[in-house]
Formats: C-alpha cells, sequence, structure tokens
C-alpha cells in the first residue's frame, strides 16, 4: 500500500475519520453509556476500531480484549500489545485455547469421522463472542463490531460469533477503504503498528 497521501485522498480520509468518531460518540451519547470494548485480533480491522474508539470516548474509556486460540500467531498477539503501548493503554489477554477444547470434547461424538471444518473455525469466532458479551453485560460496556462491508457483501463472518456487537463502527468501510484510514491515523506517528498494515489479513481459525 502507497504510504503517501495526495491532497483529495488525505481529505476524503480526514472527513471519514471525523464523522466515525462523531459517530460514535454521538451513539454512547444518545444511549447514556460511557465505555466500550471489542475484540483486539492483530488484525487492521480491529486494530482501526480501536484507534477510532480512543478518539472518540478515551483510551480510559475503551477496553481491548485479546483471545487467542491454538491458531493465533505471535505477531497477533505482539502487535496488538504493541499498538496499545504506542497509545498507553491496557489491553485484557483471555487465552480461549481451554475453552475450545471443551467444545471440541463435546462434540466429539458427533463430528466423529467429520474432518475439520467450518464448524470448529466457527466454534473459535462464536467463544470470542459470548466472552466480549460477557464482559459487555458485567461491567455495562458496549461492544463495538469490528467487521467491514466487504466482509459483510461477501459473507465472510460468522454469526453470533464475530458479528456481535452493538455498533458497527467500519460496517460501511471496504477493505481498502480500512487500509486508507489506517495510514492516515498514522500521517503524525505510529499508532497502529506497521505490521498490522503490511502482513497478509487471515481469520486464524485453522493450520
Amino acid at each position: 500500500f502507497d504510504k503517501s497521501f495526495t491532497q483529495n485522498a488525505a481529505g476524503k480520509m480526514e472527513q471519514i475519520h471525523d464523522a466515525l468518531v462523531m459517530g460514535i460518540r454521538d451513539y454512547f451519547s444518545k444511549m447514556n453509556f460511557k465505555k466500550a470494548t471489542l475484540g483486539l485480533s492483530g488484525g487492521v480491522d480491529s486494530a482501526l476500531v480501536l484507534a477510532l474508539a480512543v478518539d472518540a470516548l478515551g483510551k480510559e474509556n475503551v477496553l481491548p480484549v485479546m483471545m487467542p486460540s491454538p491458531f493465533s500467531s505471535d505477531h497477533s498477539v505482539s502487535d496488538s500489545v504493541k499498538m496499545c503501548e504506542n497509545i498507553g493503554m491496557e489491553v485484557l489477554k483471555i487465552p480461549i485455547e481451554n475453552t475450545y477444547n471443551s467444545f471440541l470434547e463435546a462434540t466429539a461424538e458427533s463430528f466423529n469421522g467429520i474432518p475439520f471444518n467450518v464448524a470448529e473455525e466457527n466454534i473459535q469466532a462464536r467463544i470470542r463472542g459470548t466472552l466480549l458479551m460477557a464482559i459487555s453485560n458485567k461491567h455495562g460496556y458496549i461492544l463495538l463490531n469490528t467487521s467491514n462491508k466487504s466482509e459483510l457483501a461477501v459473507g465472510y463472518g460468522t454469526l453470533y460469533g464475530d458479528m456481535a456487537g452493538g455498533l458497527s463502527v467500519i460496517g460501511d468501510l471496504y477493505k481498502t477503504e480500512v487500509y486508507a484510514l489506517c495510514r492516515y491515523i498514522n500521517r503524525n506517528g505510529e499508532i497502529i503498528p506497521e505490521n498490522i498494515l503490511t502482513k497478509p489479513p487471515s481469520a486464524e481459525l485453522r493450520p
């Protein structure tokens, strides 16, 4: 991705950034909520939503949650930690391997003889969605959804999993716009780690 911006491109991204930040603030104000939570995967979409939420609500009012599975890469965790360090905020880490294994044990009889497929992948997404909704309910936070318009257009999402949330912050942004907006956010210095913007996107739900 070209790091440089034309004046017109930068102006468009500024407008999109300001509109999304205003939308988050307006939603929280009208709903009478102050704090948000979201799943931080180490990918570009959740990184962008975190940056926008911090701009809108302040870092003290946003709780990012990392939920690594057996298939999560080391850089997914380290990139997430690096971004939170760049912002100067805390991040909650809840590994889901034990929970995932419990689901596999519970479904072992009904899954017997059927190769690993989307079922095992979606279990991970739904575990994460359940944990995030539990945190949202327990603390009175709004869960921010991190899916983009390109994913929604082709059905690349898991019902009751990564599609959970009270507000779909980037639901009207295509993936190309997600990357451009991340570059705009980094215009004055690194907030979103460079590795998040250059590594190939992956759901990391299978080997």
